[in-house]
């Protein structure tokens, strides 16, 4: 099983996505602002990825703070690791599990509360993993046999720890031995359907057909789609879901064709304290991802550029949400409460 990132002796080890599928290459970052930049720059990507990445950040900080004011030390860690990217929920809540774990150790020895703050992080990369394969258990019986499945941008091993959410719901329908094969969008402009979910779903053997975005609808509509099945960055109270811009537009057209469309993420990317997805800040990225592609211009110079990394599916829209707790279903307020343990079944 492909594995995004891990804790070595010689710092935070990753996959350079940013570099696939052409060169298989890994990035060692040594410092914490090494892990910040690797974030931002989309070395690592993927909500529950970039969670890990966070919690190794501050672990990766603390080990390398000098005996001044550690408080401070470790605010200005988790707040430069905060600001790398705003949507992803998952980031958010590595820091703030960090901190309180770091806030729980104060007085303690130094080297003690190194330790312990590097073991959490490595375990949180563990139960990623673990919780992963929980979601793909409960949608591998979501997926229909026998018929293709449509995923938007990559939400698979390398957009987590390992074995994914959208993609670990496919892997495990696959290990299931149901007989189904993929169509990813290329998603652009980072293009990580075509640069990353094929390169995945090869390396398994897993039969994949990469179509552009603008395809979608008139496969939705053909009859070869059983459902969609994506992941997500931050997902409202109501059930409303952000994710990598596009994913509106596919379940629209999805809801249209009569094609169940499913979000498979876990506990962590649930934001309940906002009531709908209208309150989830949408990270702007460079205009240069639009204008240019690898680095060549396909646009004129100076022409204006939007270039929002996700959008919001409103919940109207989607069929379930797939999590490593069970599956839930509209309406959203009260099943997704019950799963993640704030109201009593």
């Amino acid at each position: 099983m492909l594995e995004t990132i891990e804790w070595t002796p010689a710092g935070v080890v990753m996959i350079d996505q940013t570099r696939l599928p052409l060169h298989e290459e890994f990035v060692t970052c040594r410092t914490y602002e090494d892990v910040a930049a690797a974030i931002r720059n989309m070395v690592i990507r993927g909500a529950p990825a970039i969670g890990v990445a966070a919690a190794m950040g501050v672990a990766l900080g603390v080990a390398q703070a000098d005996g001044g004011d550690l408080d401070a030390q470790v605010e200005r860690i988790c707040d430069t690791l905060a600001r790398t990217r705003p949507t992803a929920v998952n980031l958010f809540w590595a820091i703030d599990r960090m901190r309180k774990l770091y806030q729980s150790l104060r007085g303690r020895p130094l080297a003690e509360i190194r330790d312990r703050l590097a073991v959490e992080a490595q375990q949180m990369r563990l139960d990623d993993i673990a919780i992963n394969r929980a979601i793909g258990r409960h949608g591998a019986d979501l997926v229909p046999d026998g018929k293709t499945v449509l995923t938007h941008c990559n939400a698979g091993a390398l957009a987590t720890a390992g074995y994914g959410t959208a993609l670990g719901v496919i892997r495990a329908a696959v290990e299931a031995g149901k007989k189904v094969d993929v169509f990813a969008d290329e998603t652009r402009p980072f293009l990580q359907g075509a640069r990353l979910t094929v390169w995945e779903l090869q390396q398994d053997h897993i039969p994949a057909t990469l179509i552009t975005d603008n395809m979608a609808g008139h496969f939705l509509k053909s009859g070869r789609i059983g459902c969609v099945v994506v992941g997500a960055d931050r997902i409202a109270a109501n059930g409303d879901v952000a994710n990598k811009i596009g994913t509106y537009s596919v379940a629209v057209l999805a809801k249209e064709n009569g094609v169940p469309f499913f979000v498979a993420a876990p506990i962590s990317t649930l934001d309940l304290t906002l009531a709908s997805g209208d309150l989830i800040p949408i990270e702007r990225r460079p205009d240069a991802e639009v204008t240019h592609v690898f680095g060549h211009a396909v646009a004129p110079e100076g022409t204006p550029v939007e270039n929002p990394a996700f959008d919001v599916t409103p919940n109207r829209y989607v069929t379930a949400i797939i999590t490593e707790r069970g599956v839930a279903r509209a309406p959203y307020v009260e099943s997704l409460r019950k799963l993640a343990g704030e109201l009593r079944p």
